[in-house]
């Protein structure tokens, strides 16, 4: 005599059929296939990875840094003054240089024993070291239209403007949003960001 099947408990879930569980599996795989395409698409198109070669960017950035520049940002907003921007070298269009912009169109820039003036009055700039300024000097030079003035937050190490001139904005072509490597220095490129690196 067989014995009779044993009662479900009211505890225990029912398994789903077979063909349930397989028809659940491809949705997920679906599902996760288009969130991967999307996001390759987002990278590719939108954000761009780039390691960053040397120590001009200290105390924010140090060299062999990752990360993320946004390349459509200026489509849709204007360069400002305290951007982490990437721009073609412009004694040497195959280099890619990252600096901050200080200058803008049409503004006067001066350098007096490391302290930046615009327009004649001193830029306050939290995002510099003290021990990062090299105590130069530099005329005051008009900013043309159409061009912007950049420099490196470690005065000591950083090829700038000071040396290439302002730099066009047609060789702008992204902006600093994102660290991502080293893990420790994961986090968002901001404005608050920049002055917290100073700070440490």
């Amino acid at each position: 005599m067989l014995d009779a099947p044993s009662p479900v408990s009211p505890n225990q879930p029912e398994r789903a059929p077979l063909p349930q569980l397989r028809r659940e599996l491809r949705g997920w795989t679906r599902d996760l296939a288009v969130a991967l395409g999307l996001a390759l698409v987002i990278i590719i198109f939108l954000y761009q990875p780039v390691k960053v070669e040397g120590t001009s960017m200290a105390p924010l950035l140090s060299d062999q840094e990752r990360i993320f520049i946004n390349k459509f940002v200026y489509r849709f907003e204007p360069i400002d003054r305290g951007d982490v921007i990437v721009f073609w070298y412009p004694l040497d269009r195959s280099k890619s240089f990252i600096k901050r912009v200080v200058g803008l169109p049409g503004e006067t820039i001066a350098i007096r024993f490391g302290h930046l003036f615009v327009n004649g009055k001193e830029l306050a700039e939290p995002y510099v070291p003290a021990s990062y300024l090299d105590g130069a000097s530099y005329p005051p030079l008009e900013i043309p239209d159409g061009e912007y003035f950049v420099m490196g937050d470690h005065r000591d190490s950083s090829n700038d403007s000071r040396v290439f001139g302002p730099v066009p904005r047609q060789f702008i072509y992204g902006k600093a949003v994102f660290a991502y490597w080293p893990v420790d220095h994961f986090g968002s490129l901001t404005s608050s960001a920049t002055v917290d690196a100073a700070s440490k």
